[in-house]
């Protein structure tokens, strides 16, 4: 085993002998056969002619096969050898059907081991250190493009649910898996290939933003109770609000309570999820909080995507995962033609009979999504040009338990009182409880929503930049990201390929970046790691140290 593709790996280095994230040997392994099959049909369909007509079915496995593949998704090392079997007879099909005058790569003719046994062992010299002699620049910038599409992989599963695609987008990720394989790309090329990707994650990110707006409406400012209820609970983490609206209209008069989880919190926001009056409020965290805060919880639990940790013996039994999703031991609940039957979670929630008695009187404010901030730009910039407001601070990106992340409660803390701080994704959550105030009627803290919706924040960015006639780097705008997994690693690589500079990365940098790939990343775009509160808002607001 050696994985090291998020910010939590072992020892700052690797993990070798079991993840941090929870993942055995077995599991990681697997993870690695699977990519290496990916990369065998992503050199078939770019260097082969696979026509857009013979990848049916095709893309949207890859995608799924790819996100299953991220960080705190699947556990279980049954249903991922299924996905590697499936992947070889996808592989299987194109050979038959691809046409190619020449030689192709020899990782083209891999065949998996069928016993789990023989595969896992087959597995161990496939990983991302099978050649040991590899040029390290060379492979810093083939993970770097790997975890890229991991991420971009999870965002376009999302808009796929929903019913939307684009070919532009489902063809990149043959290219960048075929490339990963290539020696002809040199470290120039490579780099130009991690920028071209950053582009076309843009449009993935516009793709979702346009699938969740025209499903669900655009989000509107919405008070969120963090107030416990009385009464059966299910708890809704992940991201996917599909399952969320499914299970919300399944449970509706039923007396059940839904609380989102986690990445879920966004939800609120949405018109079409506002209107069931059973969607009453917000519970927990951020996402590693999971297993206190769901110990001995009277209430049933539905992970849909990403950000589980292993179950608790005291909550095994009440929780259920959906989607790609899955630990073993735990009930997965299908999809049957898009549609999935929540009745087993929601009996449970009335047997455990839920919360007795209220806990924290709180409510929180979500739902600025780029509409909802741009329908207000008239005052925001009237509010720049008067002088009120004078810096913003994107203030963003993952959670996660390794010490080191408390910088960004205090650097939130201690962003000045003229200043406006937009938030997404989980990270929100160690400051997000915080009360900021307002500036003229706009709040302080401005809530964009989840990781996937990364495009409200680029939206508004260049949005601010075009009313003041500028570039996005000469917007008293400011960058300030924490990173945990792939998703992170995508989003970078648009804002990087957007051109946006001196963005501040913590709580540590990726150990996947070479020292010379770095050195490459800090002269071109001036990325830079945090340091201290004091000491980077100093440094961004040019102020003088005492």
């Amino acid at each position: 085993m050696f994985c090291r593709q998020c910010e939590q790996t072992g020892g700052g280095k690797a993990c070798t002998v079991a993840g941090v994230c929870g993942k055995d040997e077995n599991t990681a392994i697997l993870q690695d056969v699977i990519l290496h099959l990916l990369k065998g049909i992503g050199v078939y369909v770019e260097k082969a002619g696979v026509s857009v007509a013979e990848r049916e079915g095709l893309d949207r496995f890859v995608t799924e096969a790819l996100f299953s593949t991220i960080t705190n998704v699947n556990f279980d090392p049954a249903k991922l050898q299924n996905i590697v079997f499936k992947a070889y007879d996808f592989k299987k099909r194109l050979k038959k059907t691809a046409k190619f005058d020449g030689k192709l790569p020899e990782i083209v003719n891999w065949v998996p081991k069928e016993s789990l046994e023989d595969l896992i062992e087959q597995g161990r010299s496939v990983g991302i250190m099978q050649n040991p002699g590899l040029d390290e620049d060379i492979r810093s910038l083939r993970e770097i493009l790997l975890y890229g599409l991991k991420g971009m992989a999870a965002y376009a599963d999302h808009a796929f649910i929903l019913g939307k695609e684009d070919e532009e987008v489902s063809s990149f990720f043959y290219k960048g898996l075929a490339a990963i394989t290539d020696d002809s790309f040199g470290i120039g090329d490579l780099l130009n290939l991690n920028m071209e990707f950053g582009k076309i994650n843009l449009k993935c990110l516009k793709l979702l933003d346009g699938a969740h707006t025209q499903h669900f409406g655009n989000p509107v400012p919405t008070k969120v109770s963090l107030t416990v209820k009385q009464g059966p609970a299910i708890i809704v983490s992940g991201h996917d609000l599909l399952d969320l609206e499914q299970l919300l209209k399944q449970s509706k008069g039923k007396g059940i309570n839904i609380y989102t989880h986690g990445e879920m919190l966004p939800a609120h926001g949405y018109p079409s999820l506002k209107k069931y009056s059973h969607l009453i409020g917000h519970f927990g965290g951020a996402w590693q909080e999971q297993q206190k805060e769901f110990e001995n919880i009277p209430a049933a639990i539905l992970m849909t995507t990403n950000c589980i940790q292993k179950p608790g013996d005291s909550y095994k039994d009440r929780i259920f995962t959906t989607g790609l999703v899955e630990w073993p031991g735990i009930e997965h609940l299908d999809s049957k033609n898009g549609n999935k039957d929540f009745g087993r979670v929601i009996d449970k929630a009335i047997a455990l009979r839920g919360f007795t008695q209220e806990k924290e009187n709180k409510d929180i404010l979500v739902g600025f999504g780029h509409n909802a901030i741009l329908s207000i730009a008239d005052k925001i910039i009237d509010a720049v040009k008067s002088g009120n407001i004078k810096h913003f601070f994107l203030i963003g990106g993952c959670d996660g338990a390794k010490p080191g992340r408390n910088y960004y409660t205090e650097f939130a803390r201690k962003v000045p009182e003229n200043s406006v701080i937009l938030t997404l994704a989980c990270g929100k959550f160690r400051f997000n409880r915080l009360e900021f105030g307002d500036i003229g009627g706009i709040p302080r803290l401005l809530d964009c929503g989840q990781c996937n919706d990364a495009y409200s924040a680029i939206k508004i960015a260049t949005a601010l930049a075009d009313a003041f006639n500028c570039d996005v780097n000469e917007l008293p705008l400011s960058f300030i990201l924490s990173w945990y997994e792939q998703k992170a690693v995508c989003i970078l690589l648009t804002l990087l390929s957007l051109g946006i500079k001196n963005i501040r990365l913590g709580p540590s940098l990726p150990v996947f970046i070479s020292p010379n790939v770095l050195n490459v990343l800090v002269e071109k775009f001036g990325i830079k790691p945090i340091g201290t509160p004091d000491d980077d808002l100093d440094a961004i607001l040019n102020r003088k140290k005492a």
